[in-house]
């Protein structure tokens, strides 16, 4: 079954830009998907959160691959540059064998770089949380140059307006996080082609 919503196609198939709904449970899942959301983002483990929509779920929680298949999840996301970093191949590795696509999160130039050495995953998450409001964006477009071609980029940014949406896909994105509540208004009246 989790052939069938596999989450890089789900980010990559369509002419625009893909939501991937930040959502706490099902009802917020079945929000997301209604209003044109690409994918699903848990970061806690919330059991009804697969039985509320057939979107692809990228599973953010902290936990091991086996919990995220237990789940039902379609991706894993692994942060690079943490304590646990001996660890991450590993961890990577079993992602991908159990059939999970695995994102990788990068929090600068000199991660990404070991990521891509060392890993070369196939998706990027590159994060611009928690830095100023005018170098969030600036910071993402720095990294993004650095992705090569036929990588596929995640952006996760607060505050989005549509506008910011656009400007990211014209630079190359192709998805971001975003709330559950904000899809609808950041389609702008265009659902997402999934």
């Amino acid at each position: 079954m989790r052939g069938t919503r596999r989450f890089s196609q789900a980010i990559s198939e369509g002419d625009g830009i893909s939501l991937l709904a930040d959502v706490d449970g099902a009802p917020a899942a079945r929000t997301a998907e209604a209003a044109g959301a690409a994918g699903v983002v848990i970061r806690t483990h919330v059991a009804d959160a697969r039985a509320g929509t057939d979107l692809p779920v990228l599973w953010a929680c902290q936990g091991s691959v086996a919990d995220a298949v237990a789940d039902g999840a379609d991706a894993y996301l692994l942060a690079a540059g943490g304590d646990d970093e001996p660890d991450i191949a590993r961890r990577y590795s079993d992602a991908v064998e159990s059939g999970l696509d695995c994102v990788v999160e990068v929090a600068n130039e000199e991660h990404l770089q070991l990521v891509l050495d060392g890993l070369d995953p196939e998706i990027l998450l590159l994060p611009g949380l928690g830095r100023a409001d005018d170098a969030r964006r600036e910071f993402i477009l720095g990294l993004l140059v650095d992705v090569p071609a036929g990588k596929l980029a995640i952006a996760e940014l607060e505050g989005l307006e549509r506008a910011d949406v656009v400007e990211l896909e014209r630079a190359g994105v192709d998805a971001v996080i975003v709330p559950a509540e904000d899809v609808a208004r950041l389609l702008g009246g265009e659902r997402a082609e999934v």
